[in-house]
């Protein structure tokens, strides 16, 4: 054939593009949400992220959405429910499957099946989580587990991702997480084992983690080992997490973010969240390559003591195990490996480097402190 018409031909293998894995982890924190009762109710707030999430798989029709509500008393699946049979929500009292929406009104014919089994199943199971929500245990418990919740997001993650490798040939996490140092088939050749290439990026699925927060610091305090964990952990995979900040103050996310380079934000009006999540949440990590994103330079990388939980400045750090202690320990000992400090003679607080000095400054090249007077006879001048 090339004979023919003078001309070559190549086989062109198209190759598509991983889709995109979005996980969102939503506070679900009564006591937190109490407080933006005026400015964005709960309610209002689900229903601009559920139009967020149609909107992220809206731009891939393989993309995939999860969905996680960190509680007070646990984290739980809202999207996808694991343990439930698929057609049981779409099911009516007879077994049949209803096509017109729960309600029988024909209000979700015409809405995309994607779009409708997420609202389902996300309105659903978070009613259900509400109501089976006690007093007692509002009472017990102001914090949220956001600990549990990156848990079960990371878990899920790792689960598509192998799934997705295993079907379609692609990379898997342990390819990302693998040495990105040089020497030998590392990265430029990406053909030793456990390697992490550029190219692996778009073999694998694309995930990211984005944390709709209202909680403060404070309140996740007593997590922060187990949080930091699963930071550490989404650095190596590289997954990047992001955080919408509706209220409260959010030390450890602002880690999370800066170590991950996800985006953070937080929101000096609530109402105009759909806003905010459309403009700054919806890129996946190809296409922020090619955008500038809103970053922080002001991080507060304080860390949480393991003896009180408590967001410190300055403390004790064990030589050993980095254990860090706002107090020194009960008879001087590490309470995470039981090493013996040498604590010194700092007191009950520790020692702070002085300030130098400084020094005044001159004004015209003479010191602004004050000449002594001579007592002298002043020497007549000229004439």
């Amino acid at each position: 054939m090339n004979s023919v018409d003078a001309s070559e031909h190549y086989e062109l293998n198209a190759t598509e593009l991983a889709p995109s894995l979005l996980t969102v982890i939503l506070d679900t924190n009564p006591h937190a949400w109490a407080t933006l009762e005026n400015s964005l109710p709960l309610t209002k707030a689900v229903a601009n992220i559920l139009v967020f999430i149609n909107a992220h798989l809206a731009c891939n029709y393989a993309n995939e959405v999860a969905v996680v509500a960190s509680h007070t008393t646990k984290a739980t699946w809202l999207y996808p429910v694991h343990d439930e049979d698929p057609t049981k929500a779409l099911a009516d009292g007879d077994g049949d499957i209803t096509m017109n929406g729960q309600d029988g009104t024909g209000s979700q014919t015409n809405k995309y099946r994607p779009f409708r089994v997420v609202e389902e199943r996300v309105t659903q199971r978070l009613k259900e989580l509400m109501d089976t929500t006690s007093s007692e245990d509002l009472r017990g418990n102001t914090s949220t587990m956001l600990a549990g919740a990156l848990t079960l997001a990371l878990s899920n993650i790792n689960r598509r991702t192998i799934a997705w490798a295993e079907k379609h040939g692609g990379a898997d996490l342990e390819d990302a997480a693998g040495d990105t140092g040089g020497g030998g088939s590392g990265p430029a050749g990406g053909t030793g084992p456990g390697r992490y290439s550029a190219a692996s990026d778009d073999e694998r699925l694309q995930s990211r983690i984005l944390i709709v927060s209202v909680s403060g610091s404070s309140d996740s305090a007593h997590q922060y080992i187990p949080v930091m964990n699963g930071i550490f952990a989404c650095q190596r995979l590289h997954i990047p997490i992001d955080v919408c900040k509706l209220s409260g103050d959010a030390v450890f996310l602002q880690q999370a973010c800066d170590a991950t380079k996800g985006v953070y934000m937080a929101l000096s009006e609530p109402r105009g969240l759909l806003q905010y999540l459309m403009m700054a949440f919806l890129p996946d990590q190809r296409s922020r390559k090619h955008l500038v994103l809103p970053t922080r330079v002001d991080v507060d990388f304080r860390a949480a003591c393991f003896c009180h939980r408590r967001v410190v400045d300055i403390g004790y750090v064990c030589s050993i195990c980095l254990s860090i202690f706002c107090e020194p320990p009960p008879d001087n000992e590490c309470l995470t490996c039981g090493t013996p400090l040498d604590i010194g003679d700092f007191g009950s607080k520790p020692a702070l480097i002085p300030r130098k000095k400084k020094k005044k400054k001159r004004a015209n090249g003479t010191s602004t402190v004050g000449t002594p007077m001579s007592t002298g006879t002043p020497t007549p001048g000229p004439g």
